[in-house]
Parts: C-alpha cells; sequence; structure tokens
C-alpha cells in the first residue's frame, strides 16, 4: 500500500498544491472554515529552519489559482536567467564518467561529483555537481560516519553532501578545463591561507618569547 504523504499545514490552511523551482516552492492551501479560505505563499527550509512567505489569502479561488501560477511562472525565469548567467558548459555528469566507488574508497581531497537525482532538476549539470572534497567522516574508506564537507568547484560555495549522495571520483579523462582550473584556483587560496595562519602563530610565539638573535639566544621582550 503507498504510503500517504505526510499532511502540511500553515495555521488551519492546507497544503494542497506545491511546486519547487530555484530556491523557493510556490504553495497553495485551503482552509474550508475559514471566510477567507484560499492560500498562497513561498516556502524555503534548511536543515535548521523552515518559513512561510509573502502569504496571500482571499475567498476567489480562481484570484489566488492565479496568483499561484504567476508565482511559478517568475520563479521559472529567474532560474532560467541564472542558468543563462553559467558560464561554463552545463553537461551533465553521468555515471560512465566516474570511478567505482567502493566503500574503502577515500574521497578526501578528490573531486567528486554528486549524483544528478540528489539535485533539483534545474540544477542537474556540472557546475552543481562537481565538488572537492574537503572532509567528514563520511569522506574516509570504510567509514562508519556519512557526512562529507564539500566545496562546489564552479561557485566556491560550501556544503555538506551524505556519502551515498555522491556517485565516485570523476576520471581525470572527463574532467571539464574549466573545473581543472577551478580546482588550482581554490587549492592556490587554500595554501595562501595555510601560510597566513602559520605565519600567524609563528608571530605570536615570537611575542611570547622573544626574539632570537642570530647566535640562537632569546632577546628579552621589552
Amino acid at each position: 500500500m503507498e504510503q500517504e504523504k505526510e499532511r502540511r499545514t500553515v495555521n488551519d490552511y492546507e497544503i494542497t498544491q506545491g511546486i519547487r523551482i530555484g530556491e523557493k516552492e510556490v504553495v497553495f492551501g485551503i482552509d474550508e472554515k475559514n471566510e477567507m479560505p484560499y492560500f498562497c505563499g513561498f516556502y524555503t527550509s534548511n536543515e535548521l529552519f523552515e518559513s512561510y512567505q509573502d502569504c496571500v489569502i482571499g475567498n476567489d479561488y480562481v484570484e489566488i489559482v492565479d496568483l499561484f501560477a504567476q508565482r511559478v511562472k517568475e520563479q521559472c525565469v529567474k532560474v532560467r536567467e541564472e542558468q543563462e548567467s553559467v558560464t561554463v558548459p552545463r553537461e551533465k555528469i553521468t555515471k560512465e564518467m566516474c570511478l567505482p566507488l567502493k566503500s574503502s574508497v577515500d574521497l578526501s581531497g578528490k573531486v567528486a561529483v554528486i549524483k544528478p537525482e540528489v539535485l533539483r532538476p534545474e540544477y542537474r549539470s556540472s557546475e552543481n555537481q562537481l565538488v572537492l572534497v574537503t572532509g567528514g567522516y563520511g569522506a574516509h574508506g570504510n567509514a562508519r560516519g556519512r557526512a562529507c564537507f564539500c566545496t562546489t568547484l564552479y561557485s566556491g560555495n560550501s556544503h555538506r553532501w551524505n556519502r551515498q549522495d555522491i556517485l565516485g571520483e570523476i576520471k581525470p579523462e572527463c574532467m571539464p578545463q574549466w573545473a581543472n582550473e577551478r580546482l588550482e584556483e581554490i587549492q592556490r587560496t587554500d595554501e595562501q591561507g595555510r601560510k597566513e595562519r602559520q605565519e600567524l602563530e609563528e608571530t605570536k610565539e615570537e611575542g611570547k618569547g622573544g626574539k632570537t638573535d642570530k647566535e640562537g639566544r632569546k632577546e628579552k621582550v621589552r
């Protein structure tokens, strides 16, 4: 028997329709006992919070449904503009383009591919799939954990994925040129950051223990 969908409500409005595209879901709800029984709003959520925004209620069914349709159209336009602004080829990375992901494989420091099916349809292309795995218990071979912390090559944004969300490490010959360039940029930035942190630590140590003269003796800090 097919499992019933979880009932969603906003106050007493039951959400009967929802279309998510881009960063927001457009929702439509009904509360038959309310003198303003029809509801339309935007829904957003993350791992910690969820919220409904720009909510409108009314007693004209056609008017609120029309608002729902307009908002879906607006989201479509925004996503299309985002896609057109991408400066690299928007190809989909497939399983055949990846090395097999066995449980023993350590993904740390490698460029991995997010499975298309865990991304929403409008984001199933290489600029969203290709990530540098930077850490997390799930990144290690034979790990008990699931979390993989990643940097998206195209945007540079950090995200948390589960190991089962990853298709595998991309094959070197399938790595797009733009991705190689972005990887080098990220690695240079990380290396520069490490050097700056090291220099800062050395400066702190010198401040605590004094400077060392040419003969290796500590000078007193006045």
